[in-house]
């Protein structure tokens, strides 16, 4: 498979990853000068000891990333936050809290999402660019702030492609760690190392470029989104036997009204979707997740339309089109 090398006069490091948000939700953007200028960093309880902080993080990605991809342009960090964890200093422990200063108020995000934009390594599928993406979530409620340093800490890392045109993210197995435990920063960094080294992008872009070569019926288009409700009531017995299917009520009617009225993905005149275009509902709609599960759905929108792609190459029916 054949990478598009962009010109790299055309692109800088200075620029922001994504102009539009990759999730949405109940987050809010955030730039790396607030993250470490403005915010606090939670402690262990046991030795005041500070945990990898969010900014720390990114800098680790950035960093490895640097690493892997020496000769290409990485551009600089779309962040999102969510959960807000206030406090004040303790010369304002007795003021109400409309009276608060802005320099005695504290700060910090429980939950914390990045990606890191890479450009000049980019291909084109059904006449969608894809730019090389990696990216991370943070989320402190996974962390036992009780203990002392040397405790696991917890983060989850991707690399993958981002879809230009709408920024929805095409996440795939071999480029996703759902749970990274690391105690100290180089622990960190040797596994982000190791997940961006045995990714293998041409494997990735060959899987996605199926997408394209096979289309629903209206009629299996509604079977299929009949049958993906009807998993949810599933016994937990049965579901075992099928592929898991991770979207709930609400994204599903983002995706059945984006079917119909989607300016880049929706139904063909006659009906018929391709696999490529429900993908990217999915993907869509599932910027609409919260941080905790955004990046375990963009994995399952990969794994059911591939389930689908497979189904149709070995001419074997799916559960989900019966």
């Amino acid at each position: 498979m054949e990478l598009v090398k962009v010109d790299r006069h055309l692109v800088t490091g200075e620029q922001s990853s994504t102009e539009l948000p990759f999730i949405v939700a109940n987050t809010s953007p955030m730039n790396m000068f607030e993250l470490e200028h403005e915010h606090i960093i939670p402690v262990f309880v046991k030795d005041n000891e500070p945990v990898i902080s969010h900014q720390d993080f990114i800098n680790c990605v950035q960093e490895v990333s640097g690493q892997v991809f020496p000769h290409e342009t990485i551009l600089k960090p779309s962040i999102r936050v969510s959960h807000p964890i206030k406090g004040r200093i303790p010369e304002a422990k007795d003021k109400p809290a409309k009276e608060l200063l802005e320099h005695e108020k504290t700060i910090y995000y429980e939950r914390m999402a990045f990606v890191l934009e890479i450009p000049s390594i980019s291909s084109t599928i059904n006449g969608n660019k894809l730019n090389l993406t990696i990216g991370g979530i943070k989320a402190y409620n996974l962390d036992n702030l009780y203990n002392r340093k040397g405790a696991d800490e917890h983060f989850k890392v991707f690399i993958g492609f981002q879809n230009k045109v709408c920024c929805n993210m095409c996440i795939w197995s071999d480029g996703y760690t759902g749970t990274i435990k690391a105690r100290s920063i180089t622990e960190l960094m040797k596994q982000i190392f190791a997940l961006f080294v045995e990714y293998n992008i041409e494997n990735q872009l060959t899987l996605l470029r199926q997408f394209p070569e096979y289309y629903l019926t209206e009629s299996q288009f509604v079977t299929f989104l009949g049958r993906t409700k009807l998993y949810q009531y599933l016994p937990a017995q049965e579901k075992k036997t099928l592929p898991e299917f991770m979207f709930g009520e609400n994204q599903l009617s983002m995706v059945a009204r984006d079917y119909l009225a989607d300016e880049d993905f929706s139904r063909t005149d006659t009906g018929d979707i391709s696999l490529w275009n429900l993908y990217n509902l999915f993907t869509g709609a599932n910027k609409m997740s919260y941080i905790d599960s955004f990046l375990n759905r963009g994995l399952n929108a990969s794994q059911v339309i591939h389930h689908l792609t497979e189904s149709f190459n070995k001419n074997e029916p799916s559960w989900f089109l019966r």
